[in-house]
């Protein structure tokens, strides 16, 4: 029996019916005391001071003799019934709803308390199954990666050092370009690999601090990067958002040898915009440059240098804040990437 109502739909009914049974035997017990007085005799008369006779009035029933107490009293104990039902429904979900998003950013997160009503605990013990097989999964692709890379680059630098042994130069510089394109390709993909399971916490950042310093560095590097604009202090994942702002940065001077970095500020979500003035991606490919090892012919191509993977992690690291990542023309002629961060 105690099974039985060990579950939300037992809670709920057990809830309802106490209420209900609570509600009736209170209205019994108040018309029991509060009930109608018998009405006086019909034909009494009683004698009023000008010396007239006159009848006796019937005595009514009171208000709180009446049914408006107890019918009051029944709904508002239905409503608060309803109210706790409600919740006792809603809370396995709230929690785990929570549980989900907390993994989303983090897959070390702790796992779900199993207890309460049987189909919460059910809930409960699959959702943390689920989030240690994922754990599990994630755990041994690192490994295989970690492998596949030491067994890649052993022979790459052999590779490497044989190179010096071939007579043609031109030869020569062709191989050692393949093998440099193939160890940066290497290079790329581990890093977006470690990117996509890095699980960082957040912590309050001085956003126009940072873009700042990266002009400043740019500038520092012969580099031509301009900022304006000023914000607040906005709670992100401070190497995800330098990593993301690096790579804009790098594509704009890479296809326009020029950037610069707009700050927009407001109550709601800060707007970082990356601008440049060359080629530009046309608007039916913009979506397709998010996506990985994807590469554009013409201006933006692998002798410009890159993996086709930059935009991808910016991407990511937006996304895993909260906010999104697009793309649009500048006026005058270019690209511009537009970085949107809720403050909520």
């Amino acid at each position: 029996m105690r099974n039985a109502f060990n579950t939300l739909f037992g809670r709920l009914f057990g809830v309802l019916l106490v209420a209900i049974v609570l509600a009736h035997v209170l209205a019994f017990f108040w018309f029991h005391h509060y009930g109608p007085p018998p009405p006086p005799p019909q034909g009494t008369f009683v004698e009023q001071p000008d010396g007239t006779m006159k009848p006796l009035p019937r005595r009514h029933r009171s208000w709180f003799g009446g049914p408006v107490v107890p019918l009051t009293f029944q709904f508002i104990s239905l409503i608060i019934a309803a109210w706790y039902g409600a919740k006792l429904l809603s809370r396995p979900i709230q929690r785990l709803s929570a549980a989900a998003e907390r993994l989303s950013v983090d897959l070390d997160s702790p796992p779900l308390d199993e207890s309460g009503p049987r189909e919460a605990r059910q809930a409960a013990s699959t959702f943390n199954l689920m989030q240690k097989r994922i754990r599990e999964q994630v755990s041994q692709r690192a490994r295989m990666l970690g492998a596949v890379s030491h067994d890649l680059r052993t022979p790459l630098s052999r590779l490497k050092l044989r190179l010096e042994q071939i007579e043609d130069t031109k030869l020569q510089g062709q191989m050692r370009q393949d093998l440099n394109d193939m160890i940066g390709m290497l290079d790329a993909t581990l890093s977006y690999l470690h990117e996509q399971r890095t699980s960082e916490t957040r912590h309050w950042l001085d956003v126009q601090a940072l873009v700042e310093s990266l002009s400043e560095n740019a500038q520092d590097q012969g580099c031509d990067v301009q900022f304006c604009g000023t914000c607040a202090p906005l709670q992100v994942q401070p190497m995800a958002l330098r990593s993301c702002l690096n790579n804009l940065i790098d594509n704009a001077l890479r296809y326009a040898g020029t950037a610069r970095v707009e700050l927009a500020d407001s109550r709601g979500a800060l707007v970082i915009r990356v601008i440049d003035h060359g080629p530009g991606i046309a608007a039916d490919k913009r979506e397709a440059v998010f996506e990985p090892f994807y590469r554009l012919e013409g201006s933006r191509n692998r002798n410009s240098g890159g993996v086709g993977l930059g935009m991808t992690i910016s991407k990511e690291a937006v996304e895993r804040l909260g906010g999104h990542l697009s793309l649009e023309d500048t006026p005058g002629g270019g690209l511009t990437a537009v970085m949107w961060l809720p403050r909520a």
